[in-house]
């Protein structure tokens, strides 16, 4: 039975789940800005106490490894990497395209076409990938600017369905007949249990020394105007 502690960050969503083989036992969750770093070890501590587990008793920690936000990301990660060198347990990284495609899926098991999660990288620039009903990954991870054109090839043999906080703002282009959205939350913790499961399962751990986020883009500081000036 394994007992597996679960953490998403990677947009303004925290989330934290315990689940134990492969299915959610207890959660809690929260969105908002700068959230991550405040909230992310005493959600950890209720999800824990809620369950009665102890830390001992987990058997992994699993953690959404990106693309996604830099800093929730670095949050997420480092707290995961913490724990499991403090516990002495192995670290389960979860792309967090697919378990939003899962996410999906779950709550869609009859779907048939395809589904494209996206997560916002600013502008019309998303953080995205498409796979089919089976989790086959149909285009690799990407940052994409999206304008009209953009999936034509598949928008027209088949439906897609956009998801993620990067599909709201890509409706006005993408009008295809085949563009679908669904505006629900799957940046949350609760759709990586099967996934954290199987990959225990499989003994896929990653080496904690050395696993970094999966940030698919530099991440650029901006000098502000106002210090511009005064320089």
């Amino acid at each position: 039975m394994a007992k597996i502690l679960q953490i998403e960050t990677a947009t303004a969503i925290c989330s934290v789940v315990l689940s134990i083989n492969g299915e959610t036992i207890s959660f809690k969750e929260e969105k908002g800005q700068n959230l991550h770093a405040a909230n992310l070890t005493l959600f950890i501590d209720e999800v824990l106490k809620t369950a009665g587990v102890s830390y001992r008793e987990l058997d992994a920690v699993a953690v959404s490894k990106g693309p996604g936000s830099y800093t929730g990301l670095r949050i997420g990660v480092s707290t995961a990497k913490g724990l499991c060198y403090a516990l002495d347990k192995p670290l389960i990284a979860i792309e967090t395209l697919e378990m939003m495609a899962a996410g999906f899926l779950t709550e869609n098991p009859d779907y048939s076409g395809l589904i494209c999660p996206m997560i916002d990288a600013r502008r019309m620039e998303v953080y995205t990938s498409i796979f089919d009903r089976s989790l086959n990954v149909i285009t690799p991870t990407e940052a994409k600017i999206i304008d009209e054109t953009s999936f034509t090839d598949y928008l027209t043999q088949q439906t897609v369905t956009f998801l993620g906080d990067g599909a709201a703002k890509c409706a006005e282009v993408l009008t295809q007949q085949n563009a679908k959205f669904d505006e629900a939350n799957f940046n949350a913790a609760t759709y990586m249990s099967r996934l954290a499961d199987k990959a225990f399962n499989n003994s896929k751990f990653e080496d904690v020394a050395y696993f970094e986020p999966f940030y698919l883009k530099d991440f650029v500081v901006t000098q502000s105007k106002k210090q511009q000036i005064q320089g």
